[in-house]
């Protein structure tokens, strides 16, 4: 996850584009003129769709990202462009057609519940001059991408045409092509690197009734033989994610809740671009695809993801390895805002954990159980050599973080330089502040930042001090 973290790929997005629009409002009554709901709109927003989500989705990972797209000559198009150039998104690439309506799906809410949606768009396939305008565009460009990912939503762009030549292109300079397919017929996205159907998407377009791992291998097999792909992947929602290179094999998913499956699609294949990027292997690739999914459909509306939530899902998931829980200050920083915004409960204490014993393991248990996240600062090996002698610390700071990190009562450890971690408690301002109990009457360092001190009595006879006595012989 740290090589993901630091990733910041160049990836481009080449597909249908549309605006989401929602209309949110209240119903009373019934109209007198047919029976219909009056809807009294208290809002509007507006938020990218189609391709845009997947855009959306690979700027939360961090993705540097470019659009190629075609667009009318419209309000609309205006509109959308200046959603993407709000968010960072070079739309150099986007081509304008006259007489084409750009899409913008109105959605109109009343107490949470849809009850009509509107359209205006054009379905038709663009024209052969905007296909030739996306690929002048693309050679100029083609070779600064990591991967080009063809998102399809049947509204025009990706014709066979297009979808062949771009496809040509980015193999001739060794990119790899992920497409999310539309429709029955998968032969316009030949020579792909993969695809991402889902279960549904896949028997439609194989034919095969996928019913266990026999029909599901069989499905695997003839897309990456009639589509020409270096690796077949199906998606199979609570099952979560098969592929086959040499070999059939199924990644469960590890979605906790499902409030919501919109949007899920572009979630995965963003994720995938975005592992692929950065060197993974399939197997690395679907795991987090499926960490990415689970975060997704645990929030409500098409939702985005960034890699500090899979983390943080990950952990919850007791899957992650303990450095996954070694966190800088800013990383800490960041990750403390977003638990405050979600009404967590923050506890934080410090030590230098010298030698781990059961004293230390009940001492930061009691802590866990004033909150909801226990975050421990760590003193570094001069800090702890300027409290407590030359001949310490036994163990190294980075030996010390990793076993704190594995408790289950740890959320997570911040190593600190400085003698008190008096900067740190500042900047997290905790709910609750931890300290041993022989603080009792003592000051206690960073306690005006804190909206409540906890002092713990330390277990009678345990102590790192008297491990090392014990240890050097000097006690029995």
């Amino acid at each position: 996850m740290n090589e993901l973290k630091k990733a910041r790929p160049n990836i481009l997005v080449l597909g249908d584009l549309m605006i989401d629009h929602y209309l949110w409002g209240s119903c009373e009554r019934i109209s007198p003129e047919a029976p219909v709901q009056v809807v009294d709109i208290a809002k509007e927003t507006t938020v990218l769709g189609g391709a845009g989500n997947v855009i959306n989705n690979l700027k939360a990972l961090g993705a540097n990202v470019s659009v190629s797209s075609v667009i009318g000559d419209d309000e609309n198009g205006v509109e959308l462009k200046n959603m993407l150039h709000a968010i960072d998104v070079d739309t150099g690439n986007i081509i304008t057609q006259t007489g084409r309506a750009t899409s913008k799906k109105s959605r109109i809410i009343a107490v949470s519940q849809q009850v009509l949606r509107y359209d205006k768009e054009s379905k038709e396939d663009i024209t052969t001059t905007s296909e030739d305008a996306i690929l002048n565009t693309l050679e100029k460009s083609i070779a600064s991408f990591a991967i080009v990912i063809l998102s399809d939503y049947g509204k025009g762009v990706l014709t066979e045409s297009l979808c062949q030549k771009v496809i040509g292109l980015a193999k001739e300079h060794g990119i790899k092509v992920l497409v999310d397919p539309k429709g029955s017929d998968f032969a316009k996205y030949r020579g792909a690197y993969l695809l991402t159907p889902n279960k549904k998407e896949a028997m439609l377009a194989t034919g095969i009734d996928i019913v266990d791992d026999i029909s599901l291998e069989k499905a695997l097999l003839q897309l990456k033989s009639t589509c020409e792909l270096d690796l077949s992947l199906i998606t199979l929602s609570e099952d979560g994610i098969a592929t086959y290179d040499t070999q059939l094999r199924k990644f469960p998913t590890v979605a906790k809740e499902v409030f919501d499956v919109t949007g899920a699609g572009d979630t995965v294949i963003a994720s995938i671009a975005f592992a692929l990027s950065a060197n993974k292997k399939i197997d690395e690739v679907a795991k987090f695809a499926n960490l990415a999914a689970g975060v997704v459909v645990g929030k409500i509306g098409s939702a985005t993801v960034c890699i500090a939530e899979i983390e943080e899902y990950e952990a919850s998931l007791h899957k992650s390895s303990s450095d996954a829980h070694i966190k800088t200050f800013e990383e800490i920083d960041t990750l403390v805002k977003q638990y405050k915004q979600k009404g967590k409960k923050v506890v934080f204490t410090n030590g230098c954990f010298d030698i781990l014993h059961v004293g230390h393991v009940k001492y930061l248990q009691v802590a866990k159980s004033f909150g909801d996240i226990l975050i421990v600062g760590l003193n570094s090996d001069a800090s702890v050599a300027r409290l407590k002698g030359p001949s310490r610390p036994v163990n190294i700071a980075e030996d010390r973080a990793y076993l704190l990190a594995a408790l289950e009562a740890v959320d997570f450890v911040v190593p600190f330089e400085e003698d008190t971690p008096y900067e740190l408690i500042k900047m997290l301002s905790p709910d609750v502040l931890v300290k041993g109990g022989d603080y009792e009457g003592k000051e206690v360092v960073g306690t005006e930042f804190a909206s409540e001190l906890k002092l713990v009595d330390f277990v009678d006879g345990k102590s790192t001090t008297k491990t090392i006595e014990k240890i050097q012989g000097q006690t029995c």
